[in-house]
């Protein structure tokens, strides 16, 4: 996922997304860790907080 990549590019640390998103910070940090994968609800949660659309989060995913 992009994640990390687009939530520095708007300056935002783990807690101020975690804060912005409603998702809890350490399931932000295993995403961006690569830990784990991001259930659909999580994905539109945090796309949405860093207004983009759910499939920017994924690009480069797959390819």
């Amino acid at each position: 996922m992009r994640l990390r990549e687009l939530r520095e590019r708007q300056a935002l640390s783990l807690r101020e997304l975690s804060a912005l998103s409603g998702v809890n910070y350490n399931s932000i940090w295993r995403i961006e860790a690569g830990r784990t994968g991001a259930k659909p609800r999580t994905v539109r949660r945090l796309a949405t907080a860093l207004g983009v659309e759910p499939h920017e989060l994924l690009k480069g995913v797959d390819g």
